[in-house]
């Protein structure tokens, strides 16, 4: 009877997954669906989701700039590496302070990446395939070329004045303004997040560049805007969001000093203020509940623990949030670190006991603002690259969660050679190196040396599509940000013409999560959690068990598999091991197996 039911459960399982490229009115039926293991079915739950940064995914006129048709021209190919989403990054009009995160039209796409035709054609393109496109929300700020900045700023009686945080400077005769900012408030791209603004003689908040000020989300008049541009988007198609530092639109009362050790982590003092809720719940209620969507957001200074406040679903507030607490091991604050594994594993333990059937995580390990995942992770030398991109991949595709994947690294894109400040084109890199360099605070030579780990523009290089000049990403002779020379080895055509690529891997690692319900759905347990370099686990749903081994060093290891355990059918390996029925595997060097057992 056990084994009826359990078979009868993943049958359920498996017609829930079948359905992810139905109609809308077919998945919006779909959380009517009996629970399995405790969850409810969901699409975006089975979905893997594959972000695009526009600006460097592909240029289609040659101006050295990726763009919307690039895109359009490339969704085969993203089709066939098996993907259900695609996450944009922002492709509205801005004046590009900070790469489109400065927003100056919300209903407009911004010139470079094209027209809203282009768009509506990329969109349509996308559906045709059966995928999905959720989009940026980037409203904790605006740019300061917004139409509503514009009019903010003009003067303090300005009907717009209420749709930014607007505050009097502590008077001093000898600031140059004659005034210091409010409070002790840092930007996270350094300085003050406070500048002064000599037509009313008030200084507005900016969280981020001095470009971006924060919009004030006390007042209803914004959130009816924010909730008016986010209708616009979805009745255009758009299946979600992901939302820009989401926690921080609630702002503090009075907007108070920080303490000393609240200013050691500007992120969680600025997160969770006092109606973070009520306006989420809110958008929630007058948006998303109205369509069938998915919600992601990048959730800057919320710990595990307060995550079901965001993200449990009976609060009706977000699906899932971006947690960083894996993808940022290797960092104490801006300074690279080491870690091991052992630490890093116990951070997946954590999460699958911190989080009940309720909150929906998600499984990540590179983005726009993170460097590339082989060179983190991984083993970005000539000997490891490959086998350790794909170990990566399988940890991502495996594990609980909905898994983001970022462009380039199914080819194993790594991180850039840079030589100098002047190869950067990251405004959080150039300020830093005013802030820290110019100075004298830091040595240059430590300041690059710790960039090149860290920089943001390590994942923003141009896509490598083929080993011709500027690796196919355009036509023209300057791309906006240098293409990573190793182009000529590194680059899809190839990787499509080689059945043992870290791509064509990926695509099989896709497509056996997509028919393995454990894999989404099972429960997670690490059986080795102090190994300090074989990561071991299992995904299990009923009497559907799975195992995945991973060898993460360079060094092969004969592995004696705790509890009893034995592997008896092998899925997918990325080194060829063969071997099953045993309790040791000699497992090479960043080898990657998933065993059913």
């Amino acid at each position: 009877m056990r084994r009826i039911l359990s078979g009868l459960v993943c049958l359920l399982v498996t017609l829930s997954m079948c359905a992810r490229s139905g109609p809308a009115q077919a998945q919006a039926a779909q959380p009517e669906a009996r629970n399995i293991n405790g969850y409810r079915p969901m699409w975006w739950k089975e979905a893997v989701v594959y972000q695009i940064y526009p600006r460097s995914f592909k240029d289609s006129n040659g101006d050295g700039i990726g763009d919307l048709k690039g895109i359009t021209s490339e969704l085969d190919y993203l089709q066939g590496l098996g993907v259900d989403v695609i996450w944009l990054s922002p492709h509205f009009d801005s004046p590009n302070a900070d790469n489109g995160y400065d927003i100056r039209d919300y209903r407009k796409v911004m010139a470079e990446f094209g027209t809203m035709a282009d768009f509506d054609e990329m969109l349509a393109g996308i559906k045709k395939r059966h995928m999905r496109l959720i989009i940026d929300l980037v409203v904790n700020h605006t740019s300061d070329e917004h139409r509503w900045f514009v009019e903010s700023r003009k003067s303090k009686d300005n009907r717009y004045r209420d749709y930014y945080i607007w505050r009097d400077g502590k008077p001093n005769r000898v600031s140059p303004n004659g005034f210091d900012p409010p409070n002790n408030y840092p930007s996270f791209f350094f300085g003050s997040a406070w500048q002064f603004d000599a037509a009313t003689k008030q200084y507005y908040l900016h969280y981020f560049a001095v470009k971006q000020p924060d919009l004030n989300w006390d007042n209803p008049k914004v959130r009816s805007e924010v909730f008016d541009l986010m209708k616009f988007w979805l009745d255009k198609g758009v299946d979600g969001f992901r939302m820009d530092v989401i926690p921080l639109i609630s702002k503090r009362p009075g907007l108070p000093d920080l303490t000393a050790e609240e200013l050691k982590d500007t992120g969680k003092a600025y997160a969770n203020g006092p109606h973070l809720h009520e306006y989420l719940q809110e958008m929630n209620r007058n948006v998303m509940a109205k369509y069938d969507v998915m919600t992601v957001g990048e959730a800057l200074g919320i710990s595990l623990e307060q995550t079901p406040m965001i993200a449990d679903e009976r609060r009706h507030e977000l699906n899932m949030i971006f947690n960083f607490d894996a993808v940022r091991i290797n960092r104490d604050g801006k300074q690279w670190k080491t870690w091991t594994l052992p630490e890093f594993k116990a951070l997946f333990t954590k999460h699958a006991g911190g989080l009940d059937p309720h909150t929906w995580d998600t499984v990540f390990l590179s983005n726009h603002d993170n460097p590339r995942v082989v060179s983190s992770f991984g083993d970005d030398s000539a000997e490891f690259r490959v086998p350790s991109a794909k170990l990566v991949e399988t940890l991502i595709l495996t594990m609980r969660g909905t898994p983001f994947l970022y462009q380039g690294d199914e080819l194993g894109m790594t991180n850039y050679p840079f030589k100098s400040i002047d190869d950067f084109n990251d405004i959080e890199a150039k300020n830093g190196y005013k802030a820290d360099v110019l100075t004298k605070r830091v040595s240059e030579e430590a300041y690059l040396d710790n960039l090149r780990h860290m920089s943001r523009d390590n994942a923003r290089t141009p896509m490598q599509w083929d080993g011709s000049a500027q690796a196919g990403f355009t036509s023209g002779s300057k791309p906006w940000l240098a293409v990573n020379p190793n182009y000529t080895e590194i680059n899809a055509a190839r990787e499509l013409a080689d059945p043992d690529s870290i791509y064509h891997y990926t695509q099989k690692m896709i497509a056996l999560r997509h028919k393995t319900p454990a894999l989404v759905y099972g429960d997670y347990k690490d059986l080795d959690p102090q190994n300090p370099t074989v990561f071991a686990y299992t995904r299990s749903l009923g009497e559907e068990r799975y195992l995945v081994v991973l060898n993460m060093s360079d060094k092969p290891v004969a592995y004696s598999i705790p509890g009893g355990v034995q592997p008896k059918t092998l899925l997918l390996t990325n080194e060829g091991g063969s071997e099953v029925n045993q309790g040791t595997l000699n497992l090479k060097g960043w080898e990657a197996r998933v065993y059913k057992y």
